[in-house]
């Protein structure tokens, strides 16, 4: 299915390691059937599928996607924009990963049980999908 979309399969490439390129293509995969939405290269390296408006306290908005991931040096990073409190108890499940406030860090898909991934990200993308305007 990558294929079809020659952008993120050129940023995939890029990354040079095989194990984490097949951990991309895997991630997009599941984003892809998750979201029904097509990919969409954000700022040079991440891959966002979907996007939605918001405006912030001061007035000023913008864009972002649903949901998403980016290969950096040490960690694949997925893009959890509902961020985490919600879901303590699926987090339990996860596996080995890192967080931030809507980021999740993992150094190899392998640690991370997939149903698991698959229902956090299907859970976030909803929980955006109600509370901003989807475009």
């Amino acid at each position: 299915m990558i294929d079809n979309y020659p952008e993120v399969k050129a940023v995939i490439d890029k990354i040079g390691d095989p194990q984490k390129e097949e951990d991309c293509i895997a991630l997009f995969d599941m984003m892809l059937y998750i979201t029904k939405q097509p990919p969409k290269i954000w700022r040079g390296s991440m891959i966002g599928f979907g996007e939605y408006k918001y405006t912030l306290k001061n007035g000023r908005g913008g864009k972002w996607f649903l949901t998403g991931f980016c290969q950096r040096k040490k960690f694949l990073v997925i893009y959890i924009i509902a961020g985490f409190y919600r879901y303590e108890a699926l987090l339990k499940e996860l596996g080995k990963f890192e967080n931030g406030v809507s980021c999740l860090y993992v150094k190899n898909l392998a640690d991370i049980d997939k149903v698991a991934l698959a229902e956090l990200i299907g859970l976030s993308v909803d929980y955006v999908r109600g509370q901003y305007d989807v475009v």
